[in-house]
């Protein structure tokens, strides 16, 4: 008999070429970088390399019709890679959170899950060359104990405007360092 895979991770990948719409959004991005005070804060207290509205903003779709517009998009898409994960769910995935990244050259986000969520993913609204790459880690790697290493314990994916990824939140994945110039903007999210 053959063998079979089990438990496998998908990634869901999906081009927004939406010019219109990625420009809106990286004006609101630039625009929420200098007004939010309390995100530029903690952005600073957190050494983050540029802006994030992490931890003080939750209400973007509701505040910029750019991301209400962007919200109505992820939210089909969610549905869409629930149906492909083949989740017994009672309801759609309903956007939990969003939020916005401006992350500057050289800036990096250290490896991490999104707890109490189902669905997390990144989209991305301006890359510039060599912004560096979006790295998910073999959900297997702290189980592996004496295993060999695998030419795909790490995957990873290069970002380019336009394109969203979506992943079951608890893989883990981080942002490599980028050696580009410009500002990498990005809005990440979570489904519960």
């Amino acid at each position: 008999m053959p063998s079979r895979s089990l438990f496998v991770t998908r990634l869901y990948e999906a081009e927004l070429g939406n010019d219109a719409l990625l420009d809106e959004l990286a004006r609101s991005i630039r625009t929420l970088a200098t007004d939010d005070l309390a995100g530029r804060g903690w952005s600073g207290e957190h050494r983050y390399a540029g802006y994030t509205s992490y931890a003080s903003l939750n209400d973007l779709p509701r505040r910029d019709p750019a991301f209400a517009d962007l919200a109505k998009l992820l939210t089909r898409h969610a549905a869409k890679f629930a149906a492909e994960c083949a989740f017994e769910l009672s309801r759609k995935p309903k956007l939990d959170s969003l939020w916005v990244n401006l992350l500057k050259t050289g800036g990096h986000h250290s490896g991490h899950i999104h707890p109490h969520s189902l669905i997390s993913g990144t989209f991305y609204v301006e890359v510039p060359s060599a912004s560096g790459a979006i790295r998910f880690e073999d959900p297997r790697l702290p189980l592996m104990m004496a295993a060999p290493t695998r030419p795909e314990t790490f995957v990873s994916v290069e970002p380019h405007a336009g394109l969203l990824l979506m992943w079951e939140s608890w893989l883990r994945h981080e942002v490599l360092p980028g050696g580009g110039r410009g500002e990498r903007l990005s809005i990440s999210f979570n489904f519960a």
